[in-house]
């Protein structure tokens, strides 16, 4: 297979609007892109994410056999923690550990009912609990702080070498050394490139009072308490997802338009100009027709302009899309047809991952394609895509069977597991059994339990279309057993009853 290409935001790509639809149960956020819905963000205010947010947590249990352990931080599940994402003290650059640094093993660094101030890298996902690190980083407007670090990082998107070593030096006079009252780690964001030393003296002030507070918090609190809470989605719309791209960012709470407006100008100035309280009377969603984007995206199904369409499907271990023709019948030869539809399919697979905030492994099966040039056109055309997605991508080639491989970062559920739930009849299988199939299974089971237990008579309580067929179809069978058995058998129709769901009463 080809090497693996990591896709980067380095073409030039339209501009995008911010929408923020706010309310106190819930604040959603929709980047919009000429005219289409290419991101959406959902925060539901009793079910906030975790990712940035530090806990006093405490060790449960130490697992030397798999290098990790479990860290009791006050939720549910117990979290996760790899020896990878232990701070190692004295390591050079306070960096997680790597293949040239000797790894202390995990046994002789934690032991049971140990307190650690760890901070939440990766939200809960389905039954994962959280995924821990102790290298706690603190992101401001233009810095990230790495309290445990004395490194001094730059974004390797800021200039040339030579720039980036005259920003270092820079960071270095600002930050000053700890003998100096100073010290501490900083990463220089992308947006740090044309600050003033004044802008960031202020973001490294800011950072290092927030980490003051987290460690008088951790000395005066219990085990399992949370000691810092990271910012909410609107306010994290300002911190990441704002740049050169973004045109207005509009937000339908006079309320939130506000305290935004506040939380810019104390720490990104240069995006309050971009805000906007939208007063339409439409609800701001409708402006671009989102919540239907957004039913939509829940769908297994996406048809394509030209007829084709793409199927999803997400489970636990993977994502796989499958590209159809379709009705497709426009091109003059079918290789031709494959074609486009592919190319059209993966310019459309690029935006539903984002829409959808799929990640993991994703598979693509495009339609067979017979000319390699054709393979490679469509690779570049999914590769141009994905470059427009903040979210680390990469993309391998097709294998043998023709299958396309891809991994997208995942650090919070998908917009499917955040808004829907396993069905209820299915248990998230997808299918049900038949009635019929269902008509066995209780006469199967009246069998066992007339040989179990001597009972005058078995009522059957079931839905009301195995009970009719019971009654009809399988009424022979029905009238055999209870001969064989020599007890009556009775029915009930429950018309809440669902076709899978029966009971067997003995009276």
């Amino acid at each position: 297979m080809p090497a693996s290409f990591q896709c980067q935001s380095t073409a030039t790509h339209p501009m995008e609007d911010i929408l923020i639809n706010w309310s106190p149960q819930e604040t959603r956020v929709a980047v919009v892109e000429n005219g289409a819905v290419q991101e959406l963000h959902i925060e539901r205010a009793l079910e906030r994410g975790l990712v940035g947010n530090v806990y006093l947590g405490k060790v449960a249990r130490v697992l030397p056999g798999m290098q990790s352990a479990f860290i009791d931080i006050g939720l549910e599940r117990a979290a996760f923690l790899h020896v990878a994402d232990l701070h190692q003290p004295g390591q050079n650059g306070g960096a997680h550990v790597g293949a040239a640094t000797p790894v202390v093993p995990i046994e002789k660094r934690l032991f049971e009912g140990q307190a650690l101030t760890v901070q939440v890298i990766k939200d809960p996902i389905g039954t994962k609990g959280a995924r821990l690190s102790s290298q706690i980083s603190l992101a401001g407007r233009m810095l990230v702080h790495l309290p445990g670090d004395e490194h001094i990082g730059i974004s390797q998107k800021i200039g040339s070498p030579e720039a980036r070593e005259l920003l270092r030096e820079r960071m270095q006079q600002l930050v000053g050394t700890r003998e100096s009252g100073g010290g501490g780690g900083f990463i220089l964001r992308t947006n740090a490139e044309e600050a003033s030393d004044e802008e960031l003296a202020a973001d490294i002030a800011y950072l290092r009072k927030t980490w003051a507070t987290i460690r008088e918090r951790a000395q005066s609190l219990p085990a399992g308490s949370l000691l810092h809470e990271d910012l909410n989605l609107a306010q994290r719309v300002l911190r990441d997802l704002v740049g050169e791209r973004t045109g207005a960012i509009r937000i339908d709470s006079r309320l939130q338009f506000e305290a935004l407006q506040r939380f810019g100008q104390q720490y990104m100035a240069g995006s309050v100009a971009k805000l906007a309280h939208y007063e339409g009377e439409r609800p701001i969603f409708d402006l671009h027709n989102i919540d239907a984007e957004i039913d939509r995206a829940l769908d297994r199904r996406v048809d394509l302009k030209s007829g084709g369409y793409l199927v999803f499907d997400q489970t636990e271990a993977m994502t796989t899309i499958d590209v159809n023709t379709g009705a497709f019948v426009g091109a003059r030869n079918f290789d031709d047809t494959i074609f486009k539809t592919n190319l059209e399919a993966a310019g459309a697979i690029a935006r539903q991952l984002r829409l959808r905030n799929l990640g993991g492994i994703v598979i693509v099966d495009f339609i067979d394609m017979a000319r390699e040039e054709h393979r490679q056109a469509v690779l570049a055309e999914l590769r141009k895509y994905l470059a427009r997605d903040r979210v680390k991508t990469a993309v391998g080639g097709f294998t043998p069977l023709g299958l396309l491989e891809l991994t997208r970062k995942r650090t919070r559920e998908s917009l499917s597991r955040m808004l829907c739930e396993p069905c209820p009849t299915c248990q998230g299988r997808g299918q049900v059994k038949t009635a019929r199939s269902v008509c066995y299974d209780i006469l199967r089971e009246i069998l066992r339990e007339a040989r179990q237990f001597s009972a005058k008579e078995f009522r059957i309580v079931a839905a009301a279309e195995v009970v009719e067929m019971l009654l009809d179809e399988e009424s022979q069978h029905l009238a055999g057993l209870s001969d064989f058995i020599g007890r009556p058998i009775s029915l009930t129709a429950e018309p809440g009853n669902r076709t899978e769901s029966y009971d067997i009463v003995l009276i």
